[in-house]
C-alpha cells in the first residue's frame, strides 16, 4: 500500500514508519504537498542452492537452443506477393 505522508509527520514517528515498510508498504514523503521522497522496503535477493542453481543453468541453457518446429523459412519477397 502507498501512503502519503509530509515531512514532519515523517519527522515525529518515523519509527512506526519504518515499522510499516517491513510489512511492504511504500511512503511517499511530500513537502508542501509536492513528492520529495520515496521509501521502500529492501527486499533481500534469496541465494540458490547448489541444486536449485544447477536446474537454473539447464534451464538456461535449453532457453537459448533453437528447435525446429518444420515448416520452411519464408522470405521476405514471398510476403508481398
Amino acid at each position: 500500500m502507498r501512503q502519503m505522508i509530509n515531512i514532519r509527520e515523517a519527522n515525529q514517528h518515523l519509527s512506526k514508519y519504518i515499522r510499516q515498510l517491513q510489512t511492504g508498504d511504500e511512503l511517499v514523503i511530500t513537502r508542501r504537498g509536492k513528492a520529495v521522497a520515496r521509501l521502500t522496503p529492501i527486499i533481500e535477493k534469496k541465494t540458490l542452492n547448489a541444486q536449485q542453481s544447477e536446474a537454473l543453468g539447464r534451464l538456461r541453457r535449453l532457453k537459448t537452443k533453437a528447435y525446429h518446429l518444420g515448416g520452411t523459412g519464408i522470405k521476405r519477397e514471398e510476403l508481398y506477393e
